[in-house]
Parts: C-alpha cells; sequence; structure tokens
C-alpha cells in the first residue's frame, strides 16, 4: 500500500472514531465583579436566556454550563480556565470581557484544542499574526466600533478631539482604530488606569484642551463614573460626547439617565433591530431580567446559538475538531444582528450603526438606531492571518 494510501485510509479510520457526545460542557468565564461586571453580568444572562430558548441543549444534547468569575483579573481567569479545560474537560470556551485576560487565557485554551467562542474580547493579535483555528470572534474586532465612530466624527465635521480610554491592548486598540477613520486634529490621547473611576485630573486637561468633541472609551462602571463627572463639571455644553456602542449601552444609560441625551455611539446591533430573532431574545430579556438588553447581552446569546447550530451541523461529534471548525465557519445560526459572516481569520465582516440616545415614545432614555455607518466591514488585521 503506497504512503498516500495508507494516509488517507488513518484518516478515515479516525474520522470514523468520533462519536456522538452524550453532553456538552461548556466553560465561561467571565468579569462578574468590580467595575466591569456590569458587562459579564450581560453576556452571562444573555448566554442563559439562549439556553433556555433551547431547552437547555446544545445542537439537541444535554448542556452544562460552568460559570467562574475573572474578578478582572488574567490570573485568577487563567486558573479557572484550567480547571475547566483539564479537570471538568469542557468542549467550549467563552465569555471573557477585557482582551488582557483573553490574550493570557488563549494559549492554554489553543494548546488544549478546544474552540474559544468570545462573546467579547477581540483583540488584534488573534486577528493578526496570532489568529487561531480554535479562536473564534462572534462579537467584534476591538478596533471595528471605533473605527465607525472615528468615520462619524470625521463626517460631522470636528476638527479639535481628545480621546480618553484606558491604558490596556483593549484601550489602544480603540485609538488605532478611531485614527484609522478621524483624520482630524487629535489634541490628546489621555489614558487612565484600567478599571479608574475618578476623572478629576483628566477632566481638568479636558477643560483646558477646549475640544469641540471628545471619544472615550471606558467600559462599566468606568464609563458611567466618567459621563456623570463629565456633565457635572459643565464640559457637554460645549463638547460634544462620541463612544464606541460598549460606552453608551443601555447599562450605562440606565446608570447615568438624562445626562446622557443626545450623545453618539456606533454598534454592531440595537435593541430594535427589526428581524423576528431579535425581537423575541429582547422582549424575553426584559420578561426575564427586568430591564434592556446590551449589546454584551446580544453577544452572549449569538454565542451559545452559534454553538448549538455547530454541535447539531456536526451531529454531537464533537471530538472531530476538523468538521467542527468547518462547521463553526459556516454560522449556522440566525444572529440577533441579522446577518454576518466570518472571515479568514474568523472574525465577523458585519455592519455597523450610529445610533443616538434619546427618549423614546414612553419616555424612556435609550438608543436608538440612526442609520448605517459601514456596510459589510472586515477588520484591519485579516491580511497578517495566516491560518494554520
Amino acid at each position: 500500500m503506497s504512503l498516500r494510501l495508507t494516509t488517507l485510509a488513518a484518516a478515515l479510520m479516525l474520522a470514523g472514531s468520533a462519536y456522538a457526545a452524550d453532553q456538552i460542557k461548556v466553560g465561561l468565564v467571565s468579569t462578574l465583579s468590580g467595575p466591569g461586571a456590569g458587562l459579564g453580568v450581560d453576556i452571562r444572562d444573555g448566554f442563559n436566556l439562549a439556553m433556555k430558548h433551547l431547552n437547555g441543549k446544545l445542537g439537541g444534547l444535554p448542556a452544562e454550563v460552568l460559570i467562574a468569575d475573572d474578578q478582572q483579573s488574567p490570573d485568577i481567569a487563567k486558573q479557572a480556565a484550567d480547571k475547566m479545560l483539564k479537570k471538568d474537560k469542557v468542549d467550549f470556551m467563552t465569555g471573557i470581557v477585557f482582551s488582557n485576560i483573553m490574550l493570557a487565557v488563549g494559549p492554554t485554551v489553543f494548546e488544549n484544542k478546544t474552540f474559544y467562542i468570545s462573546a467579547n474580547a477581540g483583540p488584534s493579535q488573534y486577528a493578526g499574526e496570532q489568529c487561531n483555528p480554535f479562536f473564534f470572534n462572534v462579537a467584534w474586532q476591538n478596533d471595528n466600533l471605533h473605527e465607525a465612530v472615528g468615520k462619524v466624527v470625521q463626517d460631522k465635521g470636528y476638527k479639535n478631539v481628545v480621546i480618553v480610554t484606558p491604558n490596556y491592548p483593549g484601550g489602544k486598540d480603540a485609538v488605532s482604530g478611531f485614527k484609522r477613520y478621524y483624520k482630524g486634529k487629535v489634541a490628546e490621547e489621555v489614558y487612565t488606569k484600567l478599571g479608574q473611576l475618578d476623572y478629576a485630573a483628566e477632566l481638568a486637561q479636558i477643560r483646558s484642551i477646549k475640544p469641540d468633541a471628545l471619544f472615550f472609551f471606558l467600559p462599566g462602571g468606568m464609563g458611567i463614573n466618567f459621563v456623570k463627572q463629565f456633565v457635572s463639571a459643565g464640559l457637554s455644553r460645549d463638547t460634544q460626547l462620541f463612544a464606541p456602542g460598549f460606552s453608551a449601552d443601555e447599562d450605562v444609560i440606565k446608570a447615568v439617565g438624562g445626562s446622557m441625551l443626545g450623545m453618539f455611539n456606533s454598534s454592531h446591533w440595537a435593541h430594535d433591530m427589526d428581524n423576528a430573532e431579535n425581537k423575541r431574545f429582547v422582549a424575553d430579556f426584559q420578561k426575564e431580567y427586568n430591564r434592556l438588553p446590551s449589546l454584551y447581552a446580544s453577544q452572549g446569546y449569538d454565542a451559545a446559538m452559534m454553538m448549538d447550530g455547530a454541535v447539531r451541523d456536526v451531529k454531537g461529534k464533537v471530538g472531530d475538531k476538523a468538521a467542527l471548525q468547518k462547521a463553526l465557519e459556516a454560522k449556522r445560526f440566525k444572529s440577533v444582528r441579522g446577518d454576518f459572516k466570518f472571515n479568514t481569520n474568523h472574525y465577523p465582516v458585519q455592519n455597523y450603526y450610529l445610533r443616538a440616545i434619546g427618549k423614546d415614545a414612553n419616555g424612556r432614555v435609550t438608543n436608538k438606531t440612526m442609520g448605517t455607518i459601514f456596510t459589510n466591514h472586515a477588520d484591519a488585521y485579516v491580511a497578517s492571518c495566516k491560518m494554520k
């Protein structure tokens, strides 16, 4: 028998040995305490709502979801992930909010040949040279929402802009994305500590610069405190605020209130999107949790639905990694954001929208979709991805 035939026979035997699992295990590690807790809680709640819609099953198989709080610590996240991978032997992992944590956990997940379905963190490293067949991002690449805001600020003709963002990988991606499409003057790039809640020094610096627009990316409690302090300081009278959707979503609006009226932000999803999947998701999320979902919740929901479609596609044979990868790439589910596809680096190619914060018919302060910023937009790093 030739070497080629021998190799083929071995491959067929290996494929034939894959068997359907009797249960699917998911490890969900997220930030469930501290300033960033609102983000992780929404991812968890969105994921759990999907599991309720799926009757506790993924691909028709009983599913167990193991949940751990990373406390916004890379070390704690790694410990939790190690346990889930080696002791619990999960079939999928998901949930991480922050890119520095994703970069810390990723190598162990990939070495274990476990598929990670990111419901948020989308570091540029994993979109480009460090792309990996076991990493899929069902949300975005970090730069994308910032790119969309940059284009809006550029198109609206603002000439003097200040940027405020945390000093960590996601924050640096934010600046890169914004400046990729905004070509006017950036008077200052202000970098804060991740988790910072007092912005007195930064606001004094902004007051001295007198920008006509300010772009900020401050997730969770950081953004809540910043907007409150910015408005209280009277800076909103002369400076227009812009943010990516995750710094101006329903969790932030609920905490801040009317101070956010008139603020613009970008998103790939909105609660007023007119499709059957989204209408069901938004209505049931409000019934289940008594609040409007944020885009984080929509991404947690989509992550579960993506797993469900892929497991169903391989008929439960999740041990067949090649088949499972193809099923994940094929995106066998309907997203609450409408249609999108995966690029060759496993990041979405999708539309991005402009939202404005106003009052709805019931007087509720919330986001309203104003129009499309980008259509079928891909990230800037895919050309550097040589998927192995």
